[in-house]
């Protein structure tokens, strides 16, 4: 479990340097058909966004042979609102209504154990939140690469540095990972078309989420029109394929599927998407899930509040449904280079998708999503020099395992060849380009789960994660912490080697993965 920090928020932070932007998903240099098995609903199709309709969960008590959801749906209707879809699986309704006192209403019937809005704003009140560009890389760079590269090397390799930091480049010399093994990406779109990643592309198992409902017609999950790159770069760290070109995924021999889940136009992630996503997740043979995001509009999600509450069950009710199917859940852990094991946490971004009103929230009430929910693999970040890296949070406790994100090329350069600090990965329309953040080390998690899992095809979620920390390699704690080098401590690791606020039980290992 894990808790963000809201003391910078996780969607933009200042770096020096020429990095412009460390979003909520990523650090970012100087320039973020048929539905088989589909859930019951009312009708299968993408809920309107009508006038000052909002949209809510409501979480039903399991039981009485699903009597109890007949009932609510009934109920929800009476009280002005119109069920969008039912996840009866695990007794999650979204629902739309234009009574702001719906959500009042709709907790008073039997058989409601909790409701809520999703988002503070209307339906069809977005505001543009786009997340920049990934820087691209250069043709020189591309070049220089090229000429580089070692036999058995894709063409771009000797630029991921982070590949060798996890013991990767020695994993692939005994496996890429099994095709049967899928890493589902709870994300943007991705690209299935790019090179580096069709041969990979689980398109069985990809879907959009986006408003809850689940579709796969006219390949929705694909990036649309100004849509953030953000999921195609962590899709390609996972599973970008061996073939001689381009870049090399962790695991180069699994597939990847997209699951849609963050609103082209706002890119923003709302509960009702993850949910979908999970879910889907969990029917469609999904091994392993990445989420590198949090639940918006809240950063924290305080069970306190009434409509928080029902998010943090919803959301809580989808992750542990996938993993009971098999899945292991990543998750990011936050860029907020702030210690995530304090009692109480300012939070000074929330809602994000209206006006954001400070608060203090106390952490043992409330939840950042994904993340935080029992059972997810919570991953910090480090840079090239294998330190924490500037933005990652931490905490003890907190934080499960540590993979490369990246960070500042003048906070930790990497060795020659390779040139930034920043990961490089797949972009949309067969580029590529990097990025960095606590977002960028989850899929590298993802990407080891993926390659464990390919080891022992008949493990449990359980199981692959604690292979997964078991075989992680220890890092002792970074004392003092002076990342900038400005003579002043930048944070303090609390623990032992085996276990620590800024590593967890270590660095994620690959070889290992593919050996034991």
């Amino acid at each position: 479990m894990t808790r963000h920090s809201a003391s910078f928020g996780r969607r933009a932070l200042a770096l020096p340097l020429g990095v412009a932007v460390v979003s909520a998903l990523a650090f970012l240099p100087g320039t973020a058909a048929a539905q088989p098995d589909a859930p019951s609903a009312p009708a299968a199709q993408q809920p309107k966004a009508e006038g000052s309709a909002m949209s809510y969960v409501v979480n039903v008590r399991a039981g009485h042979g699903g009597w109890t959801a007949k009932y609510v749906k009934k109920a929800i209707a009476k009280a002005g609102g119109e069920v969008v879809i039912a996840y009866d699986q695990i007794g999650v309704i979204v629902a739309h209504s234009s009574d702001p006192d719906f959500a009042k209403k709709i907790r008073q019937v039997k058989g409601v154990q909790s409701a809520g809005a999703t988002r503070t704003t209307p339906l069809s009140a977005q505001s543009s939140d786009d997340i920049d560009a990934a820087r691209p890389l250069s043709a020189k760079e591309a070049r220089a690469a090229a000429g580089s590269a070692a036999d058995g090397q894709d063409e771009l390799e000797p630029l991921q540095w982070d590949l060798p930091a996890i013991k990767a480049d020695q994993a692939h010399k005994e496996s890429l990972g099994s095709p049967k093994v899928t890493v589902g990406v709870l994300d943007s779109g991705v690209d299935d078309t790019h090179p580096d990643i069709a041969p990979n592309f689980d398109r069985n198992a990809s879907a959009s989420c986006l408003g809850g409902v689940p579709t796969q017609k006219d390949n929705a999950w694909r990036p649309v029109a100004k849509e953030s790159d953000h999921g195609m770069h962590v899709a390609g760290t996972i599973a970008a394929a061996k073939n001689g070109t381009g870049v090399t995924g962790v695991a180069p021999g699994v597939k990847v599927a997209s699951l849609k889940v963050a609103e082209p136009a706002t890119g923003l992630y709302y509960t009702e998407a993850v949910v979908c996503g999970f879910v889907w997740a969990a029917e469609h043979g999904v091994d392993v899930t990445n989420s590198s995001y949090y639940t918006d509009p809240w950063l924290f999600n305080c069970r306190t509040d009434d409509d928080q509450r029902a998010l943090v069950d919803a959301v809580g009710r989808a992750s542990r449904y996938a993993e009971r199917k098999g899945a292991v859940n990543v998750a990011a852990a936050g860029n907020a280079k702030t210690d995530l094991a304090q009692e109480e946490i300012v939070d000074k971004s929330s809602p994000n998708d209206s006006t954001p009103v400070e608060r203090t929230i106390k952490t043992a009430d409330c939840f950042d999503l994904p993340s935080q929910l029992p059972g997810v693999v919570t991953v910090s970040s480090t840079g090239a020099k294998g330190l924490k890296s500037s933005f990652s949070n931490y905490g003890k406790g907190v934080i499960d395992i540590t993979a490369p994100g990246g960070d500042s090329t003048a906070f930790q350069k990497p060795q020659p060849p390779a040139t930034s600090g920043l990961i490089l990965s797949t972009l949309p329309g067969g580029k590529f380009g990097y990025k960095a953040g606590t977002s960028m080390a989850s899929p590298h998690a993802a990407g080891v789960a993926a390659l464990i899992k390919s080891a022992h095809p008949k493990a449990s979620a359980a199981r692959v994660k604690a292979l997964l920390y078991r075989q992680a390699d220890a890092v002792p704690c970074t004392d003092p912490y002076d990342i900038d080098g400005d003579g002043k401590v930048d944070a303090v690791c609390e623990g032992g080697k085996n276990r620590n606020g800024f590593y967890g039980v270590g660095m994620i290992d690959a070889l290992d993965a593919v050996r034991k």
